[in-house]
């Protein structure tokens, strides 16, 4: 497996509680990966460390072999643009744009023009199961409708690695099967790697590898659990 992403003895603290206590993980190319553990275990504070959202107070985050959890924030802002994607629990789509501008809307902030931007969008609308949706706004869209959209925006920019924090969240349970289904299988056949955080054991089984985290630590590592 050839490592996308990686982070090697990742620290991270608030005031006197440890986040995150020296955790090595990798992930690569058409790789699930699913992070579970209980409230306060540090699996959300170890997605967004991988992200570049949060700086880690020690070690290194890798992504394709060079070092980003150095790099100024205007580099790291371009890079989470460019070369990451990212699904959350609520969608977080713009109420006020059609599905196909919010599919859009990452194309559009790197410079590229509404017309051809929109044109790539809609690429993504029938695999996803969107098809006749794309003039819909997210509040004339199901919860399931809302996540796809919000799969095809983070796929859009044709990233290295996509990131889900619990998208399944505020879904149903068969609704979040479609989804997850769908957000593991796409992934994996655009070559990205896929780092989601779920307390739901049943999305985890999705993924090719489930992390659990406890106490800032990887207390089990289970691989490949999906055939």
């Amino acid at each position: 497996m050839h490592t996308v992403l990686a982070g090697h003895g990742l620290v991270k603290k608030y005031g006197s509680t440890t986040a995150l206590a020296g955790v090595d993980v990798q992930v690569g190319e058409r790789d699930s990966l699913a992070i579970m553990g209980p409230s306060g275990s540090g699996k959300s504070t170890l997605l967004h460390t991988l992200a570049g959202i949060v700086r880690p107070d020690g070690g290194q985050v890798l992504l394709r072999g060079e070092r980003i959890d150095k790099l100024g924030e205007n580099k790291l802002s371009a890079l989470r643009r460019k070369r990451f994607g990212f699904v959350f629990q609520s969608g977080q789509l713009l109420p006020e744009l059609p599905a196909e501008e919010n599919v859009a809307l990452p194309l559009m902030l790197e410079g590229i023009a509404r017309g051809q931007a929109v044109e790539r969008a809609r690429r993504w609308f029938a695999p996803l199961g969107l098809s006749g949706l794309e003039q819909r706004r997210p509040g004339q869209l199901s919860g399931g409708q809302a996540q796809r959209v919000a799969i095809a925006r983070a796929l859009a920019v044709e990233p290295d690695v996509v990131f889900a924090d619990e998208p399944t969240g505020a879904l149903d349970q068969a609704t979040s099967t479609e989804v997850v289904r769908l957000l593991t299988s796409v992934t994996r056949e655009q070559g990205a790697a896929l780092v989601m955080v779920t307390h739901d054991a049943d999305v985890a089984a999705h993924c090719d590898r489930i992390l659990q985290v406890r106490d800032g630590r990887i207390s089990s590592h289970s691989q490949y659990t999906v055939a």
